[in-house]
């Protein structure tokens, strides 16, 4: 998969799961300690999300990194 899908793949994802829980793009930027702007422009692109923050949504949202990355369309869950 090339770079420009996988960055696709992420942005769709984190949108994705972020409306099938009904949380708010402010909600989930309280929760990543970012302001509602940044997590905007995580999902629309404009910005990529920083590893640490992927990893905390993974664990928030209690699926695999695979999943959240988009590499897989099985959420699995987060490890630990």
């Amino acid at each position: 998969m090339d770079t420009n899908r996988r960055v696709n793949a992420y942005i769709n994802r984190i949108r994705e799961i972020r409306e099938e829980h009904n949380l708010t793009q402010r909600a989930v930027a309280a929760y990543l300690h970012v302001v509602t702007r940044t997590y905007c422009d995580y999902e629309s692109g404009r910005i990529r999300m920083p590893i640490d923050r992927m990893i905390r949504l993974a664990k928030y949202y209690n699926v695999s990194m695979d999943y959240i990355t988009g590499l897989t369309n099985v959420r699995g869950h987060f490890p630990g």
